[in-house]
């Protein structure tokens, strides 16, 4: 994955910093409330939500498990409508091929339609290494561009911005970066949008190059489905010469049938909208409208090792809609910045560890970025069970890091820093092995329960800080069946 967000700390330490800052806090409940709400509404106008959800998870699952055939009948129908397939199994590989394409060109800017994939690539740094600027033209990245900053959102990056901040951003940057900002620019979300609307207008007119994602890709017939709230896609999609479109291996459906599904979901879950205003659609080239050339990069970059996981592999049916975000408790009080991913809040919390590993620190935690309290499921329109996942993820960290292969073995390699948390395994497996230990110790804990500390000590003081210790009981479940059941041993 990206390089943007190396030598950031572990969450809690980023959590920690993010908590204090009250500007911050502000700001994301305003908007993740704001967000929540209108969602609740939009979804509460479907009465076959639940049959829509199924169907969802279903179609996902389906297209999972069958990816490699899938992938093999996109590739044959986009070559067919006159595009270009390219492969690319890590980030590394995607930037080559990209930057390979627009140099091939002959031009240094490109325009680009919001697309995780890219950011997840770090394809703007690989492109500007090799000479080439690339504008982002949705607005909210367009705000964290300007602003030197990183997107903290799935659907609005620079959510951790209030209108202020945005307008002395805009004051401050846009000139460096094309049309400066209109003279005596206020807060007021009008002139916001205008001032982006002014600046981006020149950029669209001279691009020659567009980069795009996709919300999906179609098997069946080779068509890749963008949708948006801006029409800066639209533009990016349709004026450029040249169209190169970086797409997750996940992001494919079946058949166009299948679509409809999603195009009642997405929008709902993440817009809060029964549709997007924009939907743009393209299949390869025409000779009468669009760009003349179409390239797609199919990215892997550690989704089929996250495919061979039985559980972890539910990331994968991930549409990118943010509503985890926008009930996570979590996220609310600590933002995006703190996940150290691309991917922030629940969704992020599962699948950036699965597609970078677990072995540095910051992958390492988040797993545990979460209560657990299961709000993000619930809201999932793909039916993700993302409590199960962190769960299944907390015990891959304590058991061992990175899957490494020894021979023609596949072994986990001793995870580091979790030495007390397996040490306190055994020890309960050792007891819970002999009744007799544990009957011993249950009654001298109750026997000594008054000298028992409110806290614990060492590492445990972050846990109790924050909770109440369990009382022991003044006799063991044990001792308690025995006298009030006349003798018979509990079993």
């Amino acid at each position: 994955m990206s390089g943007t967000f190396v030598g950031m700390p572990a969450f809690p330490e980023a959590a920690r910093e993010a908590v204090a800052d009250r500007t911050l806090r502000g700001n994301l409940r305003h908007a993740t409330h704001t967000i929540r709400a209108k969602r609740e509404k939009a979804v509460a106008e479907v009465s076959d939500w639940a049959e829509l959800r199924e169907a969802g998870r279903r179609i996902k699952d389906h297209t999972l498990r069958h990816l490699d055939r899938y992938l093999v009948q996109l590739e044959e129908s986009v070559t067919a409508a006159g595009g270009t397939v390219h492969w690319a199994a890590d980030a590394a590989e995607a930037n080559r091929i990209v930057a390979r394409l627009v140099a091939e060109t002959g031009e240094s800017e490109v325009v680009k339609v919001k697309s995780m994939a890219t950011q997840e690539i770090g394809l703007n740094e690989a492109l500007e290494a090799e000479g080439v600027r690339a504008y982002e033209t949705d607005l909210a990245e367009l705000i964290v561009q300007l602003g030197k900053d990183r997107p903290s959102h799935i659907l609005v990056p620079a959510i951790h911005r209030n209108r202020g901040e945005i307008r002395d951003v805009f004051r401050r940057e846009m000139g460096a970066w094309g049309r400066p900002a209109p003279e005596g620019l206020t807060d007021t979300p009008a002139e916001l949008a205008e001032a982006a609307r002014l600046h981006l207008r020149e950029k669209f007119l001279r691009a020659r190059v567009g980069i795009s994602g996709a919300n999906f890709m179609i098997a069946e017939t080779g068509t890749l489905v963008v949708v948006e709230s801006e029409g800066n896609g639209r533009m990016c999609l349709t004026l450029p010469e040249t169209l190169i479109s970086v797409v997750g291996i996940e992001k494919i459906l079946p058949t166009w049938r299948d679509l409809e599904v999603f195009l009642q979901t997405l929008p709902r879950s993440s817009t809060a909208e029964r549709m997007n205003p924009y939907t743009s659609m393209w299949t390869g080239t025409t000779d009468e409208d669009g760009p003349r050339a179409f390239h797609l990069v199919l990215l892997d970059n550690g989704r089929t090792d996250t495919l061979a996981d039985e559980v972890g592999r539910q990331a994968l049916r991930c549409i990118r809609c943010s509503a985890c975000l926008n009930v996570c408790p979590v996220y609310e009080r600590a933002g995006g910045h703190a996940y150290g991913s691309v991917y922030p809040g629940p969704i992020g919390a599962i699948l950036s560890p699965q597609l970078r590993g677990t072995a540095s620190g910051i992958d390492a935690s988040l797993p545990y970025a979460s209560s657990l309290c299961g709000a993000c499921y619930e809201v999932c329109p793909v039916a993700i069970d993302i409590p199960e996942v962190l769960v299944r993820l907390r015990e891959r960290v304590v058991e061992g890091g990175p899957v490494v292969r020894d021979g023609n073995r596949v072994v986990l390699r001793p995870a580091k820093g979790h030495a007390a948390e397996r040490a306190a395994m055994r020890a309960a497996r050792w007891a819970f092995a002999r009744p007799g230990a544990l009957r011993a110790g249950q009654r001298l804990a109750s026997r000594t329960r008054r000298l028992h500390p409110r806290t614990l000590p060492g590492p445990g003081r972050a846990w109790s800080a924050t909770r109440d210790l369990p009382a022991v009981p003044a006799e063991p479940f044990r001792d308690w069946w025995r006298r009030t059941r006349g003798g018979e041993e509990a079993e």
